[in-house]
């Protein structure tokens, strides 16, 4: 993880205004999102492309602004495009991680956004909401508003930077909903902020072809024989579509390891 660029996410009060804005500058963990592709020979339209990126982005404020032992993932359909968009991540350590499927997607005739959370001594918890368009920020403050009933804004700002404002108990809803990107500039002069915290994210998956092959031995065996017949299997990461090459006696050897 040292050597994967960071996404510094501050945090802040809006006091008087019973707010937490969440902001972060997402160039650097962009870079690391297009590297990813490039290693795995992965290229997506330009509009899909910014779906998944700001997908991966509204992920990341929203883990800032929750306990650091939760973990969320997303899944996103869209019925037009038809498409799923998949993010996942935590806080410890900070890492988010995604992908884009468009391949045998079931049409639901409605675009659906599904939400996991998980932490840890709890039952994890799902929720599920419709929402109108294609805009992934849109989405996500409608799950807010729908699911965790809380008003939530996103602001897009030049050079990649992008703030999550959320209604705390007694908030100035008014204030929040009449809020404009234009005012987000100079909000550290027009309001009091009062910094919480400072967190750190990177584009990782962490998965291995390893980590991959419990998903292979669920296979029956005449599945598998299809998956080997050329001396070795092809795996793509569910998570973040890595892609790997596993020798036949790579994964027997794993096989073997784990009966021993």
């Amino acid at each position: 993880m040292s050597d994967l660029a960071i996404a510094e996410i501050r945090c802040y009060f809006v006091r008087q205004r019973n707010c937490l804005l969440v902001r972060g500058q997402f160039s650097d963990l962009y870079m690391d999102y297009y590297l990813h592709l490039m290693q795995h020979g992965l290229k997506h339209e330009e509009r899909l492309d910014v779906m998944l990126k700001e997908s991966l982005t509204g992920l990341t404020l929203h883990l800032a602004s929750r306990p650091q032992d939760e973990s969320s993932a997303w899944t996103i359909h869209l019925h037009d495009p038809l498409l799923n968009l998949f993010v996942t991540g935590g806080s410890r350590p900070g890492r988010v991680t995604g992908r884009i499927f468009t391949e045998d997607v079931r049409d639901l005739g409605k675009s659906l956004f599904i939400a996991q959370m998980t932490r840890a001594g709890a039952t994890p918890r799902q929720s599920m909401i419709e929402f109108e368009g294609s805009d992934v920020l849109t989405a996500i403050e409608h799950f807010y508003t729908q699911s965790e009933q809380r008003l939530t804004r996103f602001f897009r700002l030049p050079d990649e930077d992008f703030v999550q404002i959320s209604a705390e108990p007694d908030a100035d809803e008014t204030w929040l909903t009449n809020l404009k990107s234009t005012d987000i500039a100079a909000l550290d002069q027009a309001e009091q902020l009062s910094l919480l915290e400072t967190r750190a994210y990177v584009f990782e998956c962490g998965c291995s072809v390893d980590r991959l092959f419990p998903m292979l031995s669920r296979l029956p065996q005449e599945d598998l024989d299809v998956v080997f017949e050329d001396g070795h299997a092809d795996i793509t990461c569910p998570r973040c579509g890595a892609k790997f090459e596993a020798p036949l006696s790579v994964f027997q050897a794993w096989k073997a390891e784990q009966t021993a």
